[in-house]
């Protein structure tokens, strides 16, 4: 990605949301973007559906109050986190109010960017969403996305940033969409690990020195391939790294996306806001 336009915002119920939206306004105006900010929440009806078993109109009325409560809530995170930001704008789908998983991920089709939030299952609107829709988002839509930690961002991401490079089309794919951030770092690390992590390492500063940017580049030891996403993550904690840019890796069984071990651990125990593709 050479220029960093259309950013797609997810914006829910979540305690984080805010953060999640303020972090998008201050993408948008460090890179001359625009930022659309669209609610996505499954319906109550499909969460709950055994409500519906008594056939009591009453119970339809509490489902349909529950998904106002989560619409009107991620409105307000979206109202308190713009500050009023004329790049900042809140979009629905006329037919679906925008609360829908599959609305989301068409109009994701249409952004440079995604920014999501990392699942907090700790957060009581956790379940506004399945376990699988972020993986699921990223291999429907094939657009990379930036995920922010439930624990907070810091101010200005991109200052210091640690590519966890590997010859795959994934990890390409989200190399090229941090572009805008490693052509303004302050400081950039590429690792690898495996038997050609030279050779691949050499050749990834060919093409990231054709676009401005000079990376430091370590060649990893031998890793536990059962602990790859927690020695990034200390890795990047090493680095004072405050952006992890890696592929998303990940295989479809029986119909469901099942995330790659690093993937998975990344985004369960990440400490630092991730850019990642499929």
């Amino acid at each position: 990605m050479t220029d960093l336009r259309t950013i797609l915002l997810h914006v829910d119920s979540s305690r984080r949301a805010v953060e999640r939206v303020r972090v998008a306004r201050q993408i948008a105006e460090s890179f001359d973007a625009q930022v659309t900010a669209m609610p996505c929440a499954v319906s109550a009806i499909l969460r709950f559906p055994s409500a519906l078993e008594t056939g009591s109109a009453a119970a339809v009325d509490v489902l349909a109050e529950i998904d106002r409560e989560c619409h009107d809530k991620a409105y307000a995170a979206y109202v308190e986190g713009h500050a009023g930001s004329v790049r900042m704008h809140w979009e629905e789908s006329p037919e679906t109010r925008g609360d829908d998983p599959f609305a989301f991920t068409q109009r994701a089709l249409y952004a440079d960017l995604l920014i999501v939030g990392q699942r907090d299952e700790n957060d009581p609107a956790a379940d506004v969403l399945p376990t699988s829709f972020l993986p699921s988002l990223l291999v429907t839509c094939g657009r990379p996305a930036l995920v922010v930690p439930y624990i907070g961002a810091p101010a200005g991401i991109g200052r210091s940033v640690l590519i966890a490079w590997k010859e795959t089309r994934e990890a390409a794919r989200a190399v090229s969409a941090a572009l805008p951030w490693l052509r303004r770092a302050k400081r950039v690390d590429a690792v690898c690990h495996g038997p050609d992590a030279a050779g691949a390492l050499r050749r990834l500063d060919h093409f990231l020195q054709a676009h401005g940017v000079r990376p430091t580049l370590h060649t990893g030891g031998p890793i536990d391939s059962g602990d790859v996403g927690g020695q990034m993550l200390s890795t990047a904690a090493d680095f004072e790294s405050d952006l992890l840019v890696m592929g998303c890796y990940g295989h479809s069984r029986a119909r469901e996306w099942v995330l790659g071990g690093a993937t998975r651990t990344i985004l369960q125990s990440m400490t630092l806001p991730v850019l990642m593709s499929h």
